[in-house]
């Protein structure tokens, strides 16, 4: 019997994983911090995240759509998007500013460049400088108590400038999250919970997170060894280890190009 090869493009090896699968996962490990956002902010919490993940799925569609592309909004992709920029907005930020970033994000940074995986930089920390560039005095704000309807105070950075005036909170209100900062940044364990539930499932690799945050501690030990707990439980910086740094589109597909990598996100 003849046997014949017959050639296809890429690619090449296949796998049972899918992109919703993928970003199903991310959406669950990212469940618990976002219910503690709920929890310490209230209401603004919800509606933030509601208008950004509503802002990116529409926008999706609406580019594909124009674009003559396939509409791939199933694929979750855009609700990842926008549950991580509602992350990264204060909780006192207008609901608009959600539906401007959002539609930055998928519009310009993700679709104008390809759609998912063409992507150059990570859409929610695109749409993030782009709203902090144009609103800024949106994006400053700080801890708001859900009873309440004022600023009790700044953000997670101004808390190590007040440790010269022994105005620094005690390390338990840092691991649940009773502090200032935006709405992502709610409970430290709940967050490293979601990280290592990404790495249990294989959605995520270690190498990434591990160097990120290790490189972080170790500068800190070096520089500000007084408040090395403050430096890691910042929840910027597992926020960032677990969910923007290990982005599929920007981050390297080698091990040795994610310790590098992972090493420099750590220097910045």
């Amino acid at each position: 019997m003849e046997m014949r090869l017959i050639g296809s493009s890429s690619p090449h090896i296949r796998s049972d994983e899918t992109t919703q699968k993928l970003m199903l996962d991310v959406i669950i490990a990212l469940t618990p911090a976002l219910a503690a956002s709920i929890y310490y902010f209230g209401n603004k919490a919800m509606i933030l995240v509601l208008a950004s993940v509503a802002s990116a799925v529409i926008t999706e569609y609406l580019c594909q759509k124009f674009m003559n592309r396939p509409v791939t909004v199933t694929d979750l992709s855009a609700v990842v998007t926008g549950i991580l920029l509602a992350f990264n907005l204060p909780a006192e930020a207008p609901w608009w500013i959600a539906v401007v970033g959002s539609a930055f994000a998928i519009g310009i940074v993700k679709q104008v460049y390809g759609g998912i995986g063409f992507n150059f930089l990570n859409p929610a920390l695109g749409a993030r400088a782009f709203l902090m560039a144009s609103w800024p005095h949106h994006l400053s704000g700080g801890f708001i108590d859900p009873a309440i309807d004022a600023v009790a105070s700044a953000t997670p950075l101004s808390i190590l400038k007040g440790a010269a005036s022994g105005q620094l909170p005690s390390i338990w209100d840092m691991v649940i999250g009773n502090i200032p900062g935006v709405i992502g940044e709610t409970s430290t364990i709940l967050l490293l919970a979601g990280g290592i539930y990404l790495i249990y499932t294989g959605t995520i690799k270690w190498i990434i997170p591990v160097f990120y945050i290790g490189t972080v501690a170790a500068l800190a030990l070096v520089f500000d060894a007084g408040n090395l707990p403050y430096h890691i439980l910042g929840r910027g910086l597992m926020l960032g280890a677990f969910f923007m740094a290990t982005d599929y589109a920007t981050s390297p597909v080698t091990d040795k190009g994610k310790v590098i990598y992972a090493v420099g996100a750590g220097i910045l």
